[in-house]
């Protein structure tokens, strides 16, 4: 079970103007569930995208790397899960074009118009046959509100569908703030103008994006100029999908992809605008909710574990050392014990990769429910650290760990989960 996280009802996912989305059943791995979604964008909308940096990429990865160097101006959207169609050669890339070409068949647009991702096993041949047998039924099934069983249908070994809301309110033609949807009620009145952002991801193993997140869809009905928004995918994935490890693994088929339809009438052409702190923040704010709720379900994840480095030289050796923290197995098994072994937090510190850093200088506190206790100092164990405090701390759902390294003043953060034996046990059987 994912840790302190469910999905959001269908209710709480807030249609984007501009965009329908629809689901069907393909069998291209799984019989009986919903495989294949479909997602249509009005005319006029703009796309802007990140992918991994894996040299294995998966060939969906390539041709939507094309088809958005050619134009910004996108129609289409197809999605599958259960094959991954990477490291399949140039049958691979015709499978992808094909399934290209079969949605524009069926929308009236250009195959270029069309992105196409996949999610699955890596190294087996894509039922092209059943995608486009499928895509009728998924054009069928498009509507503006099927957010929620878009989130199912992208699933693999995800326990749970992610996917969040918020809306930007825009009052007197001035001031714009952004709200979760739990705030709707207290944000708005009928007289506010609004726009929409809401978003899905997919992603439970092979999670440490080197970009963004496995599969991730974020949509917005402002209307976003395409270099803003090119900006923007990247620093909300910066600011979230890059922050994240389950297991330190980069897939070949990463993927997040920012659409700005314009439908809600706001245009932002410029970070000038009177408008766009408030558009960028509900970006990137679900961006990092999306981003948070793959750690939480990680693959067997029983903590959720947000590692805060501070008091760096640079922020890319602040990201360094969280990610050493959050890679290693060692650290991670101890959390799942609720072991305080936590001699294996300085190691990886030690081993992250800074040439002139001063043990001596590090300081690393744990903490959970408002709590935090010193572990380390001086080269060595805090004098007023205890055992008993670390187990208790350990014990939580939700554990931070906060590492100072006395180099200058800036900080990253990390978020990422425990291992048990379940991670083990699902990625054995993961083909099975």
């Amino acid at each position: 079970m994912p840790v302190n996280y469910s999905t959001p009802g269908p209710a709480a996912l807030l249609p984007v103007a501009g965009v329908e989305l629809g689901t069907a059943e393909a069998g291209i791995r799984k019989k009986n569930r919903r495989d294949v979604t479909l997602i249509t964008l009005a005319q006029g909308s703009v796309v802007s995208g990140v992918f991994t940096q894996n040299r294995f990429c998966a060939a969906p990865v390539t041709v939507c790397r094309e088809h958005l160097a050619a134009s910004p101006a996108i129609r289409a959207l197809v999605i599958n899960t259960g094959i991954a169609n990477a490291a399949t050669g140039e049958a691979g890339m015709a499978a992808a074009r094909d399934s290209c070409a079969g949605v524009a068949q069926l929308l009236g647009c250009s195959a270029q118009e069309v992105l196409p991702f996949s999610t699955g096993v890596i190294l087996e041949h894509f039922p092209t046959d059943k995608l486009l047998a499928a895509l009728p039924a998924a054009q069928a099934d498009l509507q503006a509100g099927h957010w929620h069983a878009a989130a199912h249908a992208i699933m693999t070994t995800d326990t749970v569908a992610k996917a969040a809301s918020r809306r930007v309110a825009i009052r007197n033609g001035e001031e714009s703030v952004s709200c979760s949807t739990a705030l709707l009620r207290s944000c708005f009145t009928s007289a506010d103008y609004s726009c929409v952002v809401t978003g899905m991801s997919k992603g439970a193993g092979m999670i440490r994006p080197n970009m963004a997140t496995m599969l991730g869809f974020i949509a917005t009905d402002a209307g976003i100029a395409p270099p803003l928004l090119q900006r923007l995918v990247k620093e909300a994935a910066d600011a979230s999908f890059n922050c994240i490890t389950v297991d330190g693994d980069t897939s070949t088929n990463d993927s997040f992809i920012l659409i700005a339809t314009g439908a809600s009438g706001l245009q932002i052409d410029s970070e000038d605008s009177p408008h766009w702190p408030a558009v960028r923040g509900a970006v990137i704010g679900v961006a990092q909710e999306l981003a948070q709720a793959i750690v939480r379900d990680g693959e067997g994840a029983t903590k959720f574990i947000t590692i805060k480095v501070g008091a760096g030289g640079t922020a890319a050796e602040c990201r360094q050392v969280a990610y050493a923290i959050g890679h290693s197995p060692l650290v991670k098994t101890a959390f799942f014990a609720s072991d305080p072994n936590l001699g294996r937090i300085l190691a990886a510190i030690g081993y992250a990769g800074i040439a002139d850093l001063d043990a001596d200088g590090v300081k690393v506190w744990l903490g959970s429910n408002g709590e935090e206790v010193l572990v380390s100092e001086n080269g060595g164990r805090a004098e007023s650290y205890r055992e008993a405090d670390g187990a208790r701390i350990m014990q939580a759902a939700e554990i931070t760990v906060r590492v100072d390294l006395a180099r200058g003043a800036a900080e990253a953060t990390v978020w990422t989960c425990d291992f048990s034996y379940d991670y083990v046990k699902i990625n054995a059987d993961y083909r099975s």
